[in-house]
């Protein structure tokens, strides 16, 4: 229900909010039964009413008729009436600006995944105006004229040291600096689209956490692994960024270098490390990445050196990681993560030998999303805004400044 604190109590908002409260409910329940919404909105059932006849007449609610369970008497009367979400009544997409990849992601109001896509990139070598017209023309190209007209709010997600408004100070491995990346997406889409940015890494961990049935209690490091690595921090389902939204850049680390010195961790462990160190030794006149993984399966004896490299820097940059953030889970994704399954008998060796008994070790899963993670996170973060107060209904466009998960009060602080 409505927090009478959180915004003007007109009674257009008090319905709004409570309009917002109920399509939220029915997100995290899936369907419910009148009686059921009432209760979890707080109302009496004629109250509750109106706002189901709101959202029904406006096309974002259904009912559903669903056989009773019980006896064969039972069976033969009428059958239980439900409601939910209409899934295409709006449209979310995330967006991922990457440096060697164009991700896209499609949601529907009930959070499923409509479309999903991957564009080959080279974004170094792309002036800053004409990557954000060509992500526009890309995303615009896969949604058609008709779902455009529903869609309710566009992500962004870029590999950046962002702040809390969502502007880029520098993205060193794009070459961009002082970047407002909303602003420019939003006059490369059709007109009135809300459009938010995300740092790339915070953007998988909203994704993650949101996803109806993820973990919720204790702390997550989140690494989107790519060319470069980003972190993002979640503390008991809530979207930790610091002090100035940089929490969670263990990228940046600095780590022992087998050749010598030190180099952060993201120029060892990161996708062009790899591949640098793969076509050094591989006979293929240009190996990519895949079949550097193919090899590393099939056993062969460079591409399980370099994974052992791989793995041996990991564990390095994890244990640093761990004994300031304290992880219970460690969640990888991007597509080096998929390196990870191959080599986790390793990294768990070398984790063993550096941690301290005392310290416990973290779980690590790779998120099955590896290589979409920041676009369905940036689209996970309009679907979210759109289900609470932050929705265009009732503000302009802003960036939350916390972003809990699916379930959490729909008021965001």
């Amino acid at each position: 229900m409505l927090d009478p604190g959180s915004i003007a109590s007109t009674p257009r908002r008090i319905r709004l909010g409570n309009e917002v409260a109920a399509l939220s409910a029915l997100y995290r329940s899936g369907r419910l039964s009148r009686a059921d919404l009432a209760r979890e909105l707080r109302l009496n059932r004629s109250s509750s009413g109106h706002i189901v006849a709101g959202l029904t007449a406006g096309g974002l609610v259904r009912e559903v008729a669903v056989a009773r369970a019980g006896g064969a008497a039972q069976r033969a009367g009428r059958p239980g009436i439900l409601l939910e979400l209409v899934p295409d009544a709006a449209v979310f997409v995330g967006i991922e600006i990457g440096v060697e990849h164009l991700g896209f992601v499609e949601l529907d109001l009930a959070g499923n995944v409509v479309d999903r896509g991957i564009e080959p990139y080279d974004g170094p070598s792309i002036p800053l105006d004409e990557a954000f017209a060509l992500a526009g023309r890309w995303a615009t190209g896969r949604l058609a004229p008709e779902r455009w007209a529903r869609c309710e709010g566009v992500g962004v997600s870029v590999p950046a040291q962002m702040d809390k408004t969502g502007f880029i100070r520098i993205a060193p491995l794009l070459g961009w600096r002082d970047v407002h990346p909303a602003e420019r997406l939003r006059g490369a889409l059709p007109s009135g689209v809300p459009v938010l940015a995300q740092n790339d890494a915070n953007a998988f961990a909203i994704g993650d956490t949101y996803m109806r049935g993820a973990p919720r209690g204790g702390v997550t490091l989140f690494l989107v692994m790519e060319s470069g690595i980003g972190g993002g921090i979640v503390v008991d389902g809530t979207l930790f960024r610091g002090g100035n939204g940089l929490a969670g850049e263990i990228g940046h680390l600095r780590i022992p270098y087998e050749a010598g010195g030190e180099r952060s961790l993201e120029q060892v462990i990161g996708r062009e490390a790899i591949l640098s160190a793969y076509r050094a030794l591989s006979p293929r006149s240009d190996p990519s990445f895949e079949q550097f993984l193919a090899d590393v399966e099939h056993r062969a004896p460079a591409a399980v050196a370099i994974g052992e490299t791989w793995a041996k820097a990991l564990a390095f940059g994890l244990v640093q990681a761990c004994r300031i953030v304290d992880p219970d889970r460690i969640v990888l994704g991007g597509s080096v993560a998929l390196l990870y399954p191959l080599v986790a008998a390793r990294v768990a060796l070398h984790l063993a030998e550096i941690q301290e008994p005392s310290f416990p070790l973290p779980l690590i899963v790779v998120n099955e999303n590896a290589a979409f993670g920041s676009a369905f996170g940036a689209a996970c973060m309009m679907h979210q805004r759109y289900l609470s107060l932050e929705s265009q209904r009732f503000n302009e466009d802003v960036v939350p400044a916390d972003l809990p998960a699916a379930g959490d009060d729909p008021a965001m602080p």
